[in-house]
């Protein structure tokens, strides 16, 4: 553990735990002292998630699908049987669904907005019975809700559908004192972003980010870390971009040149 315990005695739930971003977050929170509770889909993953031998008994893998509302039920159902609360939710699991609009099918929106939106919707609802006063919730959006990106059409719809609702939640959740905000991702090196980007394009989009190149998942998990931290107190419905000035700045000229 870090000299930094700011959730020393919380309770974390992170859903899409198992790796990228979520696993980051994850191990942050361990390293600030909280007990977390990670869930996926693929049992074998979380099983390896779990294996933190610095976090003890610190670590809850249930096995959870987003986008099925009896799955959330049991999982609500565990944290309660375990912890009783929760301090911290990170709602992160969401699927990559790109592709032309004209060949985008049924299928894959039904996919998307099942996991994308509608999961995350679903992972607050059934979480607020657990939520403790001061609890923070925090939403895994997309730098593509800012900027327009050719092949996503449906997953940025998804991506925008939550950043609304993470204003909504933050006006109706308020009065509790429950904050809830939105982080919105660049270009970061996960398997979901592995799996989706030819390495013969990998040059081209890193040279779009003013940085210079892509971000780590762990530091997506610092600022997660600071908005479900007290330290973010007084911000509340609040979209925090972190993305290298992919959005908001034009890359230097002689990159983009040397990447044409």
């Amino acid at each position: 553990m870090t000299d930094n315990a700011r959730f020393a005695d919380k309770i974390a739930l992170i859903t899409g735990g198992t790796s990228g971003m979520g696993l980051a977050a994850a191990r942050r929170m361990l390293d600030e002292g909280a007990s977390v509770v990670i869930t996926g889909r693929d049992q074998a993953r979380l099983d390896a998630a779990a294996k933190d031998p610095d976090a003890g008994d610190r670590v809850l893998a249930v096995r959870a699908d987003a986008a099925s509302l009896p799955d959330l039920d049991a999982l609500m159902e565990t944290v309660r049987e375990r912890h009783g609360r929760l301090d911290v939710v990170f709602a992160n699991a969401g699927i990559a669904v790109f592709g032309p609009v004209a060949e985008m099918t049924e299928a894959d929106f039904d996919d998307a907005v099942d996991v994308n939106f509608k999961g995350v919707f679903f992972t607050v609802q059934k979480a607020l019975p657990l939520l403790s006063a001061d609890a923070a919730i925090v939403i895994n959006a997309s730098w593509t809700l800012h900027r327009g990106l050719p092949i996503g059409s449906v997953y940025s719809a998804t991506k925008a559908a939550v950043q609304s609702l993470t204003r909504t939640l933050a006006a109706e959740l308020g009065p509790r004192g429950v904050r809830v905000n939105s982080v919105s991702p660049g270009y970061i090196d996960t398997p979901m972003y592995r799996g989706a980007v030819p390495e013969d394009e990998a040059d081209a989009i890193r040279a779009q980010v003013a940085s210079g190149r892509i971000g780590t998942p762990e530091e997506v998990a610092g600022a997660v870390a600071f908005l479900a931290s007290a330290d973010a107190a007084y911000v509340n419905g609040q979209d925090l971009i972190v993305d290298g000035g992919l959005v908001a700045a034009v890359a230097e000229p002689s990159r983009l040149t040397m990447a044409a």
